[in-house]
C-alpha cells in the first residue's frame, strides 16, 4: 500500500476543486481614528435676467440676498458662468472623417470632479447622454445613437463638454467622462452594441397581453414593479455621479418609455428627483420611440390577444393607455427638475438642442447651512438681488436635507440597499469575510452553500423587550458571468438574540449567516451586503467564482470543495432568527454540512485554536461505470473504497497526518458519493502558520488527487 501511495502522489500535479474565500477587509488592516466633520454644502445655479430678458452680469456675492425657510444665509462662495461670449460651432464632421479607435477600457466609475489648479468646467456647458439600454428596444437604440452622433457632429459648439453614459439592466456606466474631443465621443457612439441590456424590457400583463396558450403563471406586473424601480434608481445613481461637479448639467436621457406601476414606484420617483435637484441636474428625456403610428390591437412584435378585450375595445384601450402611462414618467421626470421632454418626435436630436441651449449664462452660488438637522425634510429657498429688485431670477426653490440612518423610513431602508448593491466600489464599514462551497448533487446540479461572517465587536446593540438585540440586513445577488444575467438572489434579515452572558461575549466572537443555492456548472459573479440596521453601517463583498463540471474529470478522482470547521453546532440551539426560515430548511435538506440535526460552520478565516478538535469534511465522487446490468440472480461486485487522509506541513515538512480511511462509495445515486470526514487533533502542535492538505486515492483506477490551503493555530 505504501508503494502504491508513492506512485500516485508523484502522478498528481494538480490541486483539486478549491473553494473560494475571501474578505472585503485586509486580515491586518489597522483601525484608525477617524475624524468627522458634518457640513452641509449648498449649490444653487442662478440664471439672472432683466426686464428685456437680457443677462444680467458682473454681479458677485454681496450683490444676492439668501434665505433658507427664512432663515439668512452666508454666501461662500459665487462664480460667474458665462457661455455667451465664447460659443463658436464646431466645423460640420462627416462621416468618415474622424480618427474612430476601440477604447480597451470604456467604462469609469466616477465623474472627475473640478481641482484647485484644473478649473476644467468654468464656463463650459456640461451634457450627459444617458442611454437606457434596458427600456430600449433595438430600433430605439439605433434611432437613439443616430441621434446623438448626429448632435456631435453637426451641433456640438466649442463650450460644450460631453459625457457618455450608459444603464444596462446591471450598472451605470461612465463611458466617457465630460471633453471636447469630437473623436472620442464619435469613437464611443459607434461602438456601442445595439441590442444589449434589454434583460428588464417591461412585459405588461393586461388586457393588450398576448395569448401565448402557456399555463397560468405569476403576474409580470410583479416583476416591473421591480425593473421600474432600477431604472429609476440608475437615474438617481447617475444624478449622484453628476453630483460631483458644481456647475449646471443636462442629463439628455434617451429611453422607450418609462411606465409607473400605481403608487409602487412613487417612492423611487421622488428619490430620483430629489437626488438631481440636489445634485443640479436637469433631467431632458427623450422618447426615442418617435412619433408612433401602431395598430389599434398592436403590431407584429406579439402575439394576439385572444382574449374578449379584442371586441369590447378593452384591448385597443389598454395599448393606447400603456403607450402614455410610459411618456406621463418622462414628462413628469423633466418638469420636476427643470429640463424639458420630448416626445411623439421623429428628430431626435432636437431634444438634445433644446437641452443645450438651456444653459448660456448663470451664476453658481455656494453656502453652508445653518440647519444642523439631518431630518430630511424640504427647506425652502429665496433668492434675490439686493439692489435689483425688478430681476427675474431662475433656480431651485428648495431642496431635501439629507437624513439620518435614525430616522429612514422602512422605503429609505430598502432604497438605502438597492442604492449600495448598485454602487461598482465596494463598501467596508463592516467587515465581511466569505465562504464558498460547492457539492455535486445530480448530474447537472451543485449545491453551493455561502457562509457569511462578521465581527460581532463592529455590530451594536440595542435593548429590545429587556433583552440585548442586534438585527442585520443581508441581501445578495448571482449573475452568470457568460451572459451578465441575474440567476438567484436572497433577501433576509437575521434577528441576533442574546441573554446577558453572549451579549458580552458578542465583542470577541463572529456573528456567521449561511444560505445556499443550486447552480449549474459555470462562472458566476456574487456580490453580498450586510447592514447593521441599528446604525446603517453597510459592508459588500464581490468576487467571482467557478463551479467546475465535474463529470469532466477524467484525470483525477472528483471532489467537492473541502470544508474546513472547528465547531458543529445543533440546529436546535441557533444563535439567531431569520426571515425566510421555511426557505432555510429547504436548503437544509440538502446541506451535505447538516447531519443527524448538527451543522458544521465552516472556519471562514482558517484559524483554530489548538484546544478544539479542527474537522476536515469533503465529498469524493466514483460514478458507476455505465454498462450492461448484471444477469438475473447474480449479485453485482461491491465498489471499490476510496482512500482518505490529512497532512499538515509546516515549512514544507510534514509535521502530522491522520491514518488512511476506507470510504465505500454510496450507491444510492449514480454519482457515487463519497463522504469523507477527517477529526484533526490540534493539542500537540505548536502555534503558527501551516498549510493543511487533503489526499484521496482510488487504488481501482490509480487515480488521486489532492487540496491544499494555509491554516493558522492561534497561540
Amino acid at each position: 500500500m505504501r508503494r502504491l501511495l508513492f506512485i500516485i502522489l508523484a502522478l498528481v500535479a494538480a490541486s483539486g476543486s478549491a473553494q473560494q474565500v475571501g474578505q472585503n477587509k485586509s486580515a491586518d488592516a489597522q483601525d484608525n481614528f477617524t475624524l468627522t466633520m458634518k457640513v452641509q454644502l449648498v449649490v444653487e445655479a442662478v440664471v439672472v435676467k432683466d426686464k428685456q430678458g437680457n443677462a444680467v452680469q458682473g454681479l458677485t456675492a454681496k450683490d444676492f440676498v439668501l434665505t433658507e425657510d427664512g432663515v439668512p444665509q452666508t454666501i461662500k462662495f459665487c462664480e460667474h458662468q458665462d457661455l455667451s461670449a465664447s460659443t463658436q460651432p464646431l466645423p460640420v464632421s462627416k462621416a468618415g472623417t474622424e480618427d474612430i479607435h476601440i477604447y480597451k477600457k470604456l467604462a469609469r466609475t466616477q465623474i472627475a470632479p473640478e481641482s484647485v489648479d484644473n478649473e476644467r468646467y468654468k464656463s463650459r456647458r456640461l451634457l450627459a447622454l444617458y442611454f437606457d439600454m434596458s427600456a430600449m428596444r433595438p430600433a430605439d437604440q439605433i434611432r437613439a445613437l443616430t441621434a446623438a452622433e448626429q448632435f456631435l457632429r453637426t451641433q456640438m459648439t466649442s463650450v460644450d463638454l460631453v459625457a457618455i453614459m450608459r444603464y444596462n439592466s446591471a450598472s451605470v456606466d461612465i463611458l466617457q467622462d465630460f471633453t471636447g474631443d469630437r473623436s472620442k465621443l464619435l469613437s464611443i457612439i459607434e461602438t456601442m452594441i445595439v441590442g444589449e441590456g434589454q434583460d428588464s424590457a417591461e412585459d405588461i400583463d393586461d388586457a393588450a397581453s398576448a395569448d401565448t396558450g402557456a399555463a397560468f403563471g405569476q403576474d409580470d406586473s410583479e416583476f416591473n414593479v421591480f425593473n421600474t424601480d432600477r431604472q429609476l434608481s440608475a437615474l438617481e445613481t447617475a444624478a449622484r455621479m453628476l453630483g460631483q461637479v458644481q456647475e449646471k448639467k443636462s442629463l439628455i436621457y434617451f429611453a422607450g418609455g418609462l411606465r409607473l406601476n400605481g403608487i409602487d414606484n412613487q417612492a423611487q420617483l421622488h428619490a430620483t428627483v430629489d437626488a438631481a435637484i440636489k445634485a443640479g441636474v436637469s433631467f431632458w428625456p427623450i422618447d426615442a420611440r418617435g412619433l408612433v403610428a401602431q395598430a389599434p390591437l398592436g403590431d407584429a412584435t406579439q402575439g394576439s390577444q385572444g382574449n374578449s378585450g379584442v371586441y369590447t375595445g378593452t384591448a385597443a384601450a389598454a395599448v393606447t393607455s400603456q403607450f402614455q402611462i410610459s411618456q406621463d414618467t418622462l414628462y413628469a421626470l423633466a418638469g420636476d427638475t427643470g429640463g424639458k421632454a420630448l416626445l411623439d418626435s421623429n428628430d431626435l436630436d432636437r431634444g438634445i438642442v433644446n437641452a443645450q441651449q438651456a444653459i448660456s449664462d448663470y451664476y453658481v452660488i455656494g453656502y453652508y447651512t445653518s440647519n444642523a438637522e439631518r431630518n430630511g425634510k424640504f427647506r425652502h429657498v429665496r433668492i434675490s438681488l439686493a439692489q435689483n429688485a425688478e430681476a427675474k431670477l431662475e433656480y431651485r426653490q428648495g431642496y431635501y436635507a439629507d437624513k439620518e440612518f435614525a430616522k429612514f423610513t422602512t422605503v429609505d431602508k430598502e432604497r438605502q440597499l438597492e442604492d449600495a448593491l448598485m454602487l461598482d466600489d465596494p463598501i467596508t464599514e463592516l467587515s465581511i469575510a466569505m465562504e464558498i462551497d460547492h457539492f455535486q448533487l445530480n448530474r447537472a446540479e451543485y449545491f453551493v452553500p455561502i457562509i457569511v461572517k462578521i465581527p460581532g465587536r463592529e455590530l451594536a446593540l440595542a435593548k429590545r423587550g429587556g433583552a440585548e438585540h442586534t438585527l442585520i440586513d443581508f441581501v445578495g445577488e448571482i449573475k452568470d458571468m457568460s451572459g451578465g444575467i441575474t440567476v438567484t438572489n436572497v433577501r433576509d434579515n437575521v434577528n441576533i438574540k442574546l441573554s446577558d452572558a453572549t451579549a458580552a461575549e458578542l465583542a470577541h466572537r463572529p456573528i456567521e449567516y449561511d444560505t445556499g443555492f443550486t447552480l449549474l456548472p459555470g462562472k458566476y459573479m456574487i456580490k453580498f451586503l450586510a447592514r447593521d440596521d441599528e446604525t446603517g453601517r453597510i459592508g459588500t463583498y464581490e468576487t467571482t467564482f467557478t463551479i467546475p463540471n465535474l463529470n469532466k474529470e477524467d484525470k483525477r478522482v472528483a471532489i467537492s470543495s473541502v470544508v474546513l470547521s472547528s465547531q458543529r453546532v445543533d440546529q436546535k440551539q441557533a444563535l439567531y432568527d431569520t426571515a425566510k426560515a421555511k426557505d432555510r430548511e429547504k436548503e437544509e435538506a440538502v446541506n451535505p454540512l447538516v447531519q443527524d440535526g448538527k451543522k458544521l460552520v465552516p472556519s471562514v478565516t482558517r484559524v483554530f485554536n489548538p484546544s478544539r478538535d479542527m474537522f476536515v469534511y469533503l465529498q469524493a465522487y466514483k460514478p458507476q461505470a455505465a454498462g450492461a446490468p448484471p444477469a438475473p440472480g447474480t449479485t453485482p461486485a461491491p465498489a471499490q473504497p476510496l482512500l482518505g487522509f490529512v497532512s499538515l506541513y509546516s515549512n514544507g515538512t510534514e509535521v502530522f497526518k491522520t491514518p488512511p480511511i476506507a470510504v465505500v462509495p454510496s450507491s444510492a445515486t449514480r454519482l457515487g458519493v463519497t463522504p469523507l470526514s477527517f477529526d484533526v487533533g490540534l493539542s500537540t502542535l505548536a502555534p503558527g502558520a501551516y498549510d493543511c492538505q487533503v489526499t484521496v486515492i482510488d487504488p481501482s483506477t490509480s487515480k488521486g488527487t489532492f487540496w491544499r490551503a494555509p491554516i493558522m493555530i492561534a497561540p
